[in-house]
């Protein structure tokens, strides 16, 4: 009789971060398929307890609804505060784990932080290994002819419109528990949801947490949505859009699921559905630059962008975060942020134009709203948004373009449905979405819906011309960057 050999018994910790599901997950598959005993981990290390407070919260959540699902495999999701390194040496003495597992992000505080932990467990006899599935598309396995990175959306898509997506793959059936569970944190404890104040019960009315919930939002979206999604999705008074921003950015859902389902409804004779599919390889996009040009999370992508004359924060800035510019679809996307935890896309294009060119204020700063209010926020791709919408990033040709947030609601808001939604002041009846945005404010910012709706901070021709005149002066012209 042979002896087992003990490496078959010994525990992987499987560190979770924002990949909080158990189909087509690649690393999960890898681990249910060695037979060994599986320790899934979360740990609240600093990167974690960086974010704002609406990502936060959400998080929260993730983690609640996916202890859930673990337990419903048989399973449970081990909670540890602290450094990463030093909760996951800790735990794999306690379990005796001889590996630790993890999905991959490609941010520059996760890299630093994921590099160190595998160099050091390596380095302390321990397995390290990381798996794809936050992307479609690997970011180094995307290149241009001379074998650089692109820097412009349009190549990047057709140089990955054609390739092989693996095929989603079932959950496994049973996760196999090690012999004795470890201690772990109660999510509750955390107080993760404590900067939301009142706003959480807002936001909640809105959100869809969990791997249950994203599959049912992509069903939705694929059944009543996607055959009008090019024609649609720029009106944010319609339904257009499939929300599951929220939900692939905590990774309840696999990009690869999203994109196989549109690819199947395509086959199936559905129009305009390509366009969808550029919008998951736009988010690809910005995790291929985030990983090549680190800097674009924190400083202008294009560096002829570090001479422009950006005002900081201030009172016009604050008037632009309370949803009180007295531009009314501004406003109303502002406000959807407060109430919703999101934005339409086109809303955010215009709510970004109006501070970075109407008011001139530095990108950075609606930066650091959106990371501190988005429930559906990555690093990725609020940056390269911000970005893009400034003038000082990729594909942003022409830099100059201003966005007129008067003509865009005459445009794609016509019937005021969506302006209606979100501003309260001087409706009979205002909706409760109108409604919830005044519950959910700082008591600090005083805002009433009875008063009377704001002034524009700034006359929309007096902000353009500004603009334009700032453009001009910078040196050399920020498009030969």
């Amino acid at each position: 009789m042979t002896d087992r050999d003990p490496a078959a018994d010994a525990p992987i910790l499987l560190w979770f971060r924002r990949d909080f599901r158990l189909a087509d997950h690649p690393m999960i598959a890898a681990a249910a398929a060695t037979g060994r005993p599986l320790v899934p981990v979360f740990v609240l290390d600093p990167v974690a307890e960086g974010y704002g407070a609406a990502p936060k919260w959400r998080l929260e959540q993730a983690i609640a609804a996916f202890a859930t699902r673990l337990a419903a495999a048989g399973s449970r999701l081990i909670l540890r505060r602290g450094g990463a390194l030093e909760v996951l040496r800790a735990l794999a003495a306690e379990t005796g784990a001889a590996d630790v597992w993890w999905s991959r992000l490609y941010d520059p505080d996760s890299v630093a932080r994921d590099t160190a932990v595998k160099s050091a467990l390596k380095a302390a006899g321990l397995g390290a290994q990381s798996f794809p599935g936050h992307v479609l598309f690997e970011p180094w396995t995307v290149a241009t002819g001379q074998g650089g990175f692109y820097q412009v959306y349009s190549p990047f898509w057709r140089a990955v419109a054609g390739r092989e997506v693996a095929a989603p793959a079932a959950a496994p059936s049973g996760l196999r528990p090690p012999a004795a569970w470890p201690a772990s944190d109660r999510v509750e404890d955390w107080g993760l949801g404590r900067g939301m104040r009142r706003g959480a019960g807002i936001v909640a009315k809105h959100a869809r947490v969990g791997e249950a919930a994203a599959q049912d939002r992509l069903d939705g979206f694929l059944d009543t949505r996607l055959a009008r999604y090019k024609a649609e999705r720029d009106f944010p008074g319609l339904p257009a859009t499939s929300g599951l921003s929220e939900n692939l950015a905590w990774g309840e859902i696999a990009p690869a699921r999203i994109w196989h389902a549109a690819l199947r409804a395509e086959t199936g004779g559905g129009k305009g559905i390509e366009h969808f599919r550029k919008e998951l390889v736009w988010r690809d996009f910005a995790w291929h630059l985030i990983h090549h040009t680190p800097h674009i999370a924190t400083r202008n992508w294009r560096a002829a962008w570090d001479g422009f004359p950006w005002r900081q924060d201030g009172p016009a800035a604050e008037r632009w975060r309370r949803g009180m510019t007295g531009e009314p679809f501004v406003d109303a996307a502002m406000r959807e942020l407060y109430v919703t935890g999101t934005m339409q896309n086109r809303a955010r294009m215009i709510a970004a134009s109006y501070l970075t060119k109407h008011l001139l204020t530095d990108w950075r700063v609606g930066l650091r709203w959106f990371e501190d209010c988005l429930i559906d926020w990555d690093p990725a791709s609020n940056a390269m948004g911000w970005q893009w919408v400034a003038g000082s990033g990729p594909d942003a040709a022409p830099y100059f373009r201003i966005f007129n947030p008067a003509g865009q609601a005459e445009k794609f808001d016509a019937d005021g449905r969506y302006r209606r939604r979100f501003i309260a002041e001087g409706q009979a009846a205002p909706p409760e979405t109108a409604l919830d945005f005044f519950r959910a404010a700082p008591r600090a910012w005083g805002l009433d819906p009875a008063a009377d709706y704001p002034a524009p901070t700034i006359e929309l021709a007096q902000g353009r011309t500004r603009a334009l005149a700032a453009y001009e002066a910078l040196r050399g012209g920020p498009g030969s960057a």
